[in-house]
This record gives structure tokens, sequence and C-alpha cells, in this order.
């Protein structure tokens, strides 16, 4: 599955995903008259992400739909977060679910079934959720990701584990060190490579991806050159305060290794002064550009 997302970032010269955190607040205010219960809030939310998937399909190469934002509107918002994953694979995009996902390895299998794998009712099999890739915890151990490497295996999927979050306090505990100099960050790094030893493709990476934050290059840095064989899911562009210019540490010397997500500040481009007058849909594809645009000239520059 890795290399199939490589193949369509530069396919389309883009290493972008956008992140479908859509939080009902976000929407226009056309879209959000007279909403007045979970049901309507969800259909609009899915509304919103087609117009939305539909003006970025040819530029992006892919979406991660943030599951939070759809469980706090219950069943309904369930219902919206599985329709929207079916419409953006339906318009050639990889889905990404962020739901990070991890327990105990029983339960870890069942969060394995729902997205990457199959449910059995009777002589049948479903794919619940069925994603691309999944965002996991990693932090519980190897017993916790087994299911999930499992599943990956049998139905070429990819996953993508915690490393170094973008959060301001995630240094509280993975910048701890350990007694053989290294920091618990980067214990987890070389367990991720560990993991991923299995499945790499031709561009030299894994199907077992890690999440490594824009915020924090410096340690961005030194997972990059420990870790030659993992792919980052890079958070914290944006709205978080991270910078092209802070996460080219992220790629490596052909300009790949890495994957950069915004949410808000794509979802919600129509309420910035420079995207003014514009439609929802098309300042999400014009902020997707400029994206493209940023991204490029810091990497390859």
């Amino acid at each position: 599955m890795i290399d199939i997302l490589i193949r369509e970032i530069e396919k389309k010269q883009n290493p972008t995903v956008v992140g479908l955190d859509t939080n009902f607040d976000y929407l226009p205010d056309a879209m959000r008259a007279g909403v007045q219960d979970l049901k309507g809030a969800a259909d609009a939310i899915v509304l919103f992400n087609q117009k939305l998937v539909d003006a970025v399909a040819d530029v992006v190469p892919a979406v991660k739909v943030q599951i939070a934002y759809y469980e706090m509107y219950g069943v309904e918002g369930l219902r919206a977060f599985a329709e929207t994953c079916r419409y953006a694979k339906g318009k050639g995009l990889i889905v990404m679910a962020d739901a990070k996902r991890n327990d105990i390895g029983a339960t870890a299998e069942c969060y394995a079934k729902a997205y990457l794998g199959e449910t059995a009712v009777g002589e049948r099999v479903f794919a619940a959720f069925d994603s691309d890739f999944l965002t996991v915890n990693g932090y519980l151990g190897s017993d916790g990701i087994k299911p999930f490497l499992g599943w990956m295996q049998r139905r070429s999927k990819g996953i993508f584990v915690l490393v170094k979050t973008s959060n301001p306090s995630s240094g509280e505990l993975q910048d701890l060190k350990l007694e053989n100099g290294k920091t618990v960050y980067e214990y987890m790094g070389a367990l991720v490579e560990e993991w991923g030893e299995g499945s790499i493709g031709k561009y030299g990476y894994s199907d077992v991806g890690a999440v490594v934050g824009a915020t924090h290059p410096v340690q961005a840095e030194i997972l990059r050159r420990e870790m030659p064989h993992t792919f980052f899911l890079i958070p914290g562009y944006g709205a978080q305060g991270g910078t092209a210019a802070d996460l080219k540490v992220c790629f490596d010397k052909n300009g790949r290794g890495g994957i950069v997500n915004s949410s808000r500040g794509i979802l919600c481009a129509y309420r910035q002064e420079k995207y003014t007058g514009m439609p929802f849909d098309v300042a999400a594809r014009q902020a997707c550009v400029d994206m493209k645009d940023d991204l490029n000239r810091a990497i390859n520059g």
C-alpha cells in the first residue's frame, strides 16, 4: 500500500493529505441553517465532505478522516464517517482512518477487523470501515500491534504508528531518556522499523509508517536518520504552528518519505482573508494548491 501512496504523491506532485476533521461548526452558515439534531448535523457534514472531496480529488493523493469528529455525533456521526470514507475511495483517493486504535491483543484484533480487515457474519464477510491506512497507538507494546500487522498484510493495507506526536506536551513522556541514552520516542521508532521489516516496497519504505509531528523538527530529524525505511505521516502543519521549513527534515534526499496533513487550514480556508468571497470548496482547492507549492519549495529547494 505504501508504494501506491508514494506513486499517487509523485503523480500529483503533492505530499498533502487533507484532514477531514469536519466539525459541524466549520460549515458555512447556509449549510447549518435549520439543523436541530444529530442526524441533520451528520447529513450536512457528509454533504460538505463530498463537495470538498470533489473539489480537491485531482490535486491531492489522500484524505485522513479523524473519527473523533464523527463519534461526537453518535450513531449518525459514525454513518457520516463511513459514507465519507466510501465517497473518497470512490473518487480515487487513498483513505486514512485516523482513529489511533489499540488495546490488548483480543480487542486490538476487533479494531483491526473494523478498519483494515473483515468481519464475518454467517457465511458472509464485511469490511466495516474499509480504509487504506489506519493510525494506531503502539505504546501498549507488540501484542497490541500484531493484529493490525496481520490484517495489513492479508489485505494490502498500511498503518501509521504514533512515535513523536505534534501536541505541545508530548515530551512529558516521549522525550524521556532511557538507561541506554535513547529517548522513548527513539525506542518506539526502532520498534516501528522492526515491525515494518517484512513489508518494504520498491521505494524502500514499509507499510508500517510513523506519525511524526512537524512541530518538533529536531526530533523529526533524528527519527528520519534512525528510521530509513519508515514513511512519515506528518501532522502539525499550519494551524498547529508547523511550517514547511520545519518539516523538510522528515523527507529523504529524493524528496520522499512523508505526507503532510492539513485539516482546518483547508476545511475552513473560505474563512481566511486571502480566500474571501470564494465558496468553501473553491477555497479548499486553492488552499491545497497553495500548500502544495509551499511544501515543494521547502522539500525540493
